[in-house]
């Protein structure tokens, strides 16, 4: 019988989703990438692979996590293995760049943005933003991995030429305008199987990092799902959400063959929708859940994945 096996690099977002295994008692291995070897000799196992490889594994610790994932995958996809958030899944989770070319394409409006290598070229590029705010980002990220805010060129250059300057793991930077939402928050659209299941209003005003999982209540302190506090929760349901961009994200899904993901927007003062991230690696928070009578994203996760592996089964006991 052949199992779900999930690829990952942190196994700290990977307990609610065992947990939830566990519990529709499905079978399944962890498949945890931050070092291995990969036999092009053999044969895959049989099964379905969900890769939920992060673009913010060197953070952790796990520089060449995705290249190694990027091996095993094509590995398994050679074998004709069904691969939930495959090649072009991790293509997409390791570049914002490509995420906004494909986000373009299907017709989503994307921040103007300008990718740059090199720290004259981030200034030259930063030019064209002149009497405008300005934010910085990493292309390959996670996280709000680099993201801050700039009112001028001068003083991006003064962080620029700073120890504080944070290099890219893949050395580009992306500057792009900077779209201020008159609540200070952002709305993140949630999908499995390629459809939409419920979205969250992410509150912005303490910073830029917006990690939803609960791991997030360890170690970063602009995350603070876990805390207890008078003030509304950073992480709430969006009941009843619904509106045309949806539709347009899930062609973008569909198009690259992603399955699972969570999908950000934030709205400016008059009523634009901006896209920003693609999150192939999504992870959901308890609390907003449980504070909500809609669904829970782990366990629709794997749920799908039940049906996914039952497809598989079907197959193979059909030859």
């Amino acid at each position: 019988m052949g199992k779900i096996y999930v690829i990952h690099e942190n196994e700290e977002w990977t307990e609610h989703l065992f947990n939830r295994l566990e519990e529709l008692e499905l079978p399944y291995e962890d498949w945890l990438l931050t070092r291995g070897t990969v036999d092009l000799t053999s044969v895959p196992p049989e099964g379905i692979f969900y890769n939920r490889m992060s673009a913010s594994s060197h953070t952790r610790g796990n520089r060449f996590a995705p290249e190694l994932t990027s091996a095993v995958l094509a590995w398994l996809e050679q074998h004709g293995r069904v691969v939930i958030n495959g090649s072009r899944a991790l293509e997409l989770e390791l570049s914002k760049v490509k995420q906004y070319i494909e986000l373009e394409k299907f017709g989503v409006k994307t921040p103007k943005t300008i990718a740059a290598v090199g720290k004259e070229e981030l200034l030259k590029a930063a030019a064209s933003f002149e009497g405008k705010q300005f934010i910085t980002k990493h292309n390959r990220a996670g996280k709000g991995l680099g993201v801050q805010l700039f009112q001028s060129v001068e003083a991006l250059q003064k962080y620029v030429e700073s120890d504080a300057f944070e290099e890219p793991v893949d050395g580009i930077t992306l500057i792009q305008e900077y779209i201020e939402s008159p609540a200070s928050y952002i709305t993140r659209c949630e999908f499995v199987g390629g459809k939409f299941v419920y979205a969250v209003r992410v509150d912005t005003s303490e910073g830029f990092e917006l990690c939803p999982a609960d791991a997030c209540t360890i170690d970063d302190l602009f995350c603070p799902v876990g805390e207890e506090s008078e003030e509304p929760a950073k992480f709430q349901i969006r009941e009843g959400f619904d509106h045309p961009i949806l539709q347009k994200y899930e062609n973008v899904l569909a198009a690259n063959d992603i399955k699972i993901a969570g999908i950000e927007f934030i709205e400016d003062a008059n009523g634009t929708l901006y896209t920003y991230d693609i999150n192939t690696n999504t992870n959901y928070n308890s609390e907003a859940e449980a504070a909500s009578d809609t669904k829970y994203g782990m366990l629709e996760v794997a749920k799908f994945l039940g049906k996914e592996l039952e497809k598989v089964e079907g197959i193979v006991s059909s030859n």
